[in-house]
């Protein structure tokens, strides 16, 4: 699917794959980092939301978070990262392929009140009352089904606002609030608490239906998932006697199966495997108490899946 945003306002790029990614906020520097590890090099320039990619037939094309997914939906753009939050909020869920999720930009939708008001405890309390917003489709889908009735028919007043949310309650705006929370600390600054979760969310690579470039999209997604991979695990290397080989397994056993190399001493092994990166001191401790020596970590720079 082809439109006159790619053929009149993008210059140069009508053979190349437009790859949106968010053009500044809490998202945009982890993208130009995992675009630096996946190998696409480009200069953008002061002030301009478009860089010809310099070794590959791709244009980055840098939008606001929140509009990345309805120009993906559209077509107006081949390949994109936003927040989950962002494709269910703009109801694009499914115009767009979710190619893989990139564990960075974590953070939660919930649902906020005073802390100081005792009397509101869940997120039911607030059913017919005053919310204030910037994910408006999502919190009537959520009070809607609190309510048991169509989004038509809900008692509860949702309101937007596009920004400082936090401060609606003492404003005197709204009852609560629905907002993204990372860390928790501007929630509790502003006096506020959690009372319920609509959404888990985090930034994810995605196209749509209509690729112009399908083993262009495919090559990225390949070189994005190996990235992800080696900043998971690492390679863990260590010697054993064949004897305790079938317990060492059994405690790392890879992703898909340990590399053993046989030793000049007679007996005795080398194993490589991948251990995730969350697991590997615990699993160091077990291998050592097994029999394993000489154990090594090896980081991994790059990876295929």
């Amino acid at each position: 699917m082809e439109s006159s945003f790619i053929n009149a306002s993008l210059p140069d790029v009508a053979d190349r794959m437009l790859f949106a990614v968010p053009k500044k906020g809490r998202l945009y520097d982890q993208c130009l980092s995992l675009l630096n590890h996946i190998g696409i090099e480009f200069h953008r320039k002061p002030r301009h939301d478009i860089a010809l990619v310099s070794n590959m037939p791709i244009a980055l094309v840098f939008l606001p978070a929140a509009d990345i997914a309805t120009y993906v939906a559209k077509g107006n753009i081949d390949l994109g990262i936003t927040g989950l939050d962002i494709i269910c909020e703009s109801q694009t869920a499914d115009d767009v392929t979710e190619l893989t999720r990139l564990g960075f930009g974590k953070c939660k939708l919930q649902v906020q009140t005073p802390a100081i008001n005792s009397s509101v405890t869940s997120a039911h309390d607030l059913v017919g009352q005053r919310i204030v917003t910037s994910f408006v489709n999502l919190t009537k889908q959520r009070f809607a089904e609190l309510e048991g009735v169509s989004i038509d028919r809900m008692k509860t007043q949702v309101r937007f606002v596009s920004g400082s949310v936090e401060a609606a309650c003492g404003l005197g705006l709204a009852d609560g609030i629905v907002d993204l929370v990372e860390s928790g600390d501007t929630m509790r600054a502003a006096g506020l608490h959690a009372i319920d979760t609509i959404l888990n969310t985090e930034s994810v690579l995605i196209t749509n239906h209509h690729q112009r470039f399908p083993k262009l999209v495919e090559t990225i997604k390949q070189r994005v998932e190996g990235v992800l991979m080696a900043r998971r695990y690492v390679l863990c290397q260590y010697n054993i006697k064949r004897e305790s080989l079938d317990k060492a397994c059994a405690v790392a056993s890879g992703r898909q199966a340990p590399t053993v190399t046989s030793l000049e001493a007679e007996g005795w092994v080398a194993v490589s495997v991948m251990i995730e990166k969350k697991e590997l001191a615990d699993k160091m401790d077990q291998l050592k108490e097994i029999g394993a020596v000489d154990i090594l970590v090896l980081q991994i720079a790059n990876a295929r899946t």
